[in-house]
């Protein structure tokens, strides 16, 4: 999200003016009320004041050494920037709420950090923006895109770019097209000389139509349906290359979408919804596909039949052709209008439609919760509602839309009216054949086509642009976790040594801060601590989910930024508390971290889990059908399951996070005995709110706030009566009561 917006050039002369030789500007944010009126004032922050800065005007300024207790207060339809000055509460500025608020609010924890930690390094924030910077207007969706001002040209030549090695093949519908173009002009001239030659009547008797005359009229016809047959031949053909090169190249797109999917981090991914995601990849690249198969070739199609008849028409009579672009400048005019309105009711639209996508999705995904809490009234009302918002809008659009279109045909065809008049009254002087007028009409209608079909491609195109966009947005995403140039594949023994590190997900927000921790090969960590205290993050670090802000963890003597993800990852395991199976097997899921496995693998492993018994009770065994996402077994069932994942992965780095949480006495002690066996001779890093489940741990890690609290044996901990004693003595009084 961006903190310094650039001063215009008399603000920046007067904030010049004022400003100390010994400030820097650390953070410029726009106000916009000032008084009862609209304004383009700025707020700048530096290392020592606030600057209230309004068209070349300075109109305060805030020593910061007097300055606290900044926070920002919504009104009706504005908000407040506050602080206490010299200990009385001072508006800074008002703003209209919404698109400032956010930076507004992050302001305030950064004047927080200057003013309390004397900390002048700039924060930063990687929140997307919402609004677009150039028109204000709100981006599309979960994108940073926006329809009205994205860079059309800049779409078509990425798309291009795309289809290298495939526009041979997406090419030639488009020489096809060509010829079909060609002989759609030879029809009209061949009925022209069928009209004036054969069926204008010329006083002869029926049957002497016979002979030449007839011979010709034949000819004629067998000519006409010959061409006729040829160009539904050559649109089959032409149809059939433009879907072959419309799915090859969907296929490839969808191929690079999902591989650059996968090489997101997780923080990329998490950002978005699923729905979302799978609307890129599905529904925005079959978009795309409609464009290349459908609209390119038609666009052509009726590009060059216009130009053709055109120069038909100006060779026949300038002045007919003259009559056919009367319309154009007015249609052209309308269109535009026309275009303006459609483009902004088809974004409402797909806005409403993708919201009640997303509402269907996160419903689904929550069904199990609805059904626990007996939602399903409440649930099908907000479907509704959004549907019926959803329907209205298309309706609406339908509406008018079946309303402009028919008169626009009508504004098209006014010079088709004076076509008629002219050529007939040319016919009835002799100048024109019937055949000649004929052929004009029929040209005339070839240039019309075209005009027709322009005011029915702002959806299609609209449509396209921003579903490019969507596709593209994904494809040229950097992600935030990246290999360095040339990484280092090791073989893990099992040493992990954390220096200093750092981290927060906001960097001004830091969920672990200078935490040191050594672990040798082989050893069980056991990860304690409150709820917030930054025990997962610590682990996705250590997975290198996330990259620390400082320090850094180092594994075997190598930095983990230097060892490629996939040897590092390959070489960990993971057993969750949320556990995941996948719709498939039980076998399937044994075996998802080694695909290979045989079927003694894939049974060793489930016995080491305890897992073999209770498969063995299912209907077809290790090849009993698990429901999505396991919901078909207990919970226990999942986690042996997931255990058994870990143990056929033979990882040298287990990681447990919260393994036995939530389950029943009996089924914990199984899945610790299963543990136990997991974790012999495997650096073992485990996450355990039952504080019972880490007595076998060589060193307990206690994390409070994100700082590492306490470090040592089980003993030693209770023995200093710390955190962890008090934590302990806890569980022991709840296990008593």
């Amino acid at each position: 999200m961006k903190l310094l917006y650039e001063l215009p050039d008399a603000d920046k002369k007067a904030y010049d003016a004022a400003a100390g030789a010994d400030e820097k500007i650390m953070y410029c944010l726009p106000f916009n009320i000032y008084g009862d009126k609209f304004v383009n004032g700025y707020m700048t922050f530096t290392n020592k004041r606030i600057y209230k800065l309004l068209d070349g005007n300075l109109l305060a300024i805030f020593p910061l050494e007097n300055a606290t207790e900044f926070r920002t207060e919504v009104m009706y339809g504005i908000c407040g920037f506050y602080a206490k000055i010299d200990g009385a509460t001072t508006l800074l500025c008002n703003f209209i709420s919404g698109r400032h608020l956010p930076r507004y609010a992050i302001i305030v924890k950064a004047m927080e950090i200057l003013t309390e930690k004397h900390n002048d390094t700039p924060i930063t924030n990687d929140t997307p923006e919402r609004f677009c910077p150039k028109c204000g207007r709100p981006f599309v969706y979960s994108t940073t895109i926006c329809p009205y001002c994205m860079d059309k040209f800049e779409v078509y030549k990425k798309l291009w770019a795309m289809t290298k090695g495939l526009r041979l093949m997406m090419f030639f519908p488009f020489i096809v097209s060509i010829f079909s173009v060609i002989f759609s002009f030879v029809v009209p001239w061949i009925q022209a000389i069928a009209i004036d030659k054969y069926i204008k009547p010329t006083g002869e008797a029926v049957g002497s139509l016979t002979g030449t005359r007839m011979t010709g009229f034949i000819v004629i016809i067998v000519a006409i349906v010959s061409i006729d047959l040829f160009q539904r031949a050559l649109g089959v053909i032409q149809a059939r290359f433009s879907a072959i090169a419309g799915n090859k190249f969907t296929l490839v797109l969808k191929t690079l979408l999902y591989e650059k999917l996968q090489s997101l981090s997780l923080a990329s991914i998490q950002r978005r919804s699923t729905g979302d995601l799978m609307g890129r990849v599905n529904h925005d690249t079959s978009e795309m596909q409609n464009f290349i198969t459908n609209m390119l070739p038609s666009l052509f199609i009726q590009a060059a039949s216009f130009i053709v008849a055109l120069i038909v028409l100006l060779i026949i009579s300038p002045l007919v052709c003259a009559f056919v672009f009367v319309p154009i400048p007015i249609t052209v005019f309308a269109v535009k209008k026309v275009w303006e309105v459609v483009q902004r009711r088809n974004v409402k639209a797909w806005i409403l439609g993708t919201r009640t996508g997303y509402l269907l999705q996160d419903i689904l995904n929550g069904i199990r919760v609805v059904k626990c809490f007996g939602m399903e009234e409440r649930e099908i009302s907000r479907f509704k509602e959004s549907s019926v918002i959803s329907s209205n809008q298309n309706e609406s659009n339908a509406k008018l839309f079946d309303t402009i279109f028919p008169l626009l045909g009508f504004l098209i065809h006014l010079g088709s009216f004076l076509i008629a008049y002219y050529g007939n009254l040319m016919v009835f002087r002799g100048e024109f054949g019937l055949g000649t007028l004929s052929q004009i009409s029929s040209y005339a209608g070839i240039i019309y086509g075209p005009l027709m079909w322009i005011t029915h491609i702002p959806n299609s195109i609209s449509a396209f642009l921003t579903s490019s966009s969507k596709v593209f947005e994904i494809l040229e995403e950097n992600p935030e976790v990246e290999d360095i140039g040339l990484p280092i594949d090791i073989a893990i023994e099992g040493e992990i040594d954390i220096k200093n590190i750092t981290f927060g997900y906001q960097s001004y927000n830091p969920v672990l801060e200078n935490v040191t921790v050594d672990i040798k090969p082989g050893e069980m960590i056991g990860i304690v601590g409150h709820s917030g205290s930054g025990k997962t993050t610590l682990i996705n670090l250590v997975m290198r989910l996330y990259d620390v802000d400082e320090g850094s963890i180092v594994i075997d003597g190598v930095n983990i930024r230097d060892i490629s993800q996939t040897a590092l990852r390959s070489q960990i395991g993971v057993v969750l508390q949320e556990t995941f199976l996948f719709s498939g097997t039980v076998r399937e899921n044994i075996a998802y971290s080694k695909p290979y496995a045989t079927d003694e693998e894939i049974i060793l492993a489930a016995r080491t889990a305890n897992a073999h018994d209770f498969i063995m009770s299912l209907p077809q065994g290790y090849n009993t059908i698990v429901g999505e996402k396991g919901y078909s077994m207990s919970g226990g069932e999942r986690q042996r399951i997931a255990i058994a994942r870990a143990i056929i992965h033979n990882p040298r780095i287990l990681i447990l996070d919260e393994a036995t949480a939530s389950l029943d006495t009996e089924t914990e002690k199984l899945i610790q005995d299963a543990l136990n066996k997991l974790v012999r001779n495997r650096t073992t890093l485990a996450i355990a709110h039952r504080l019972s489940t880490l007595r076998n741990a060589d060193r307990l890690l206690v994390l409070d706030r994100g700082k590492v609290s306490e470090y040592g044996t089980h003993s030693e901990l209770l023995a200093n009566k710390g955190i962890y004693y008090k934590l302990v003595m806890a569980q022991r009084k709840m296990a008593r009561g």
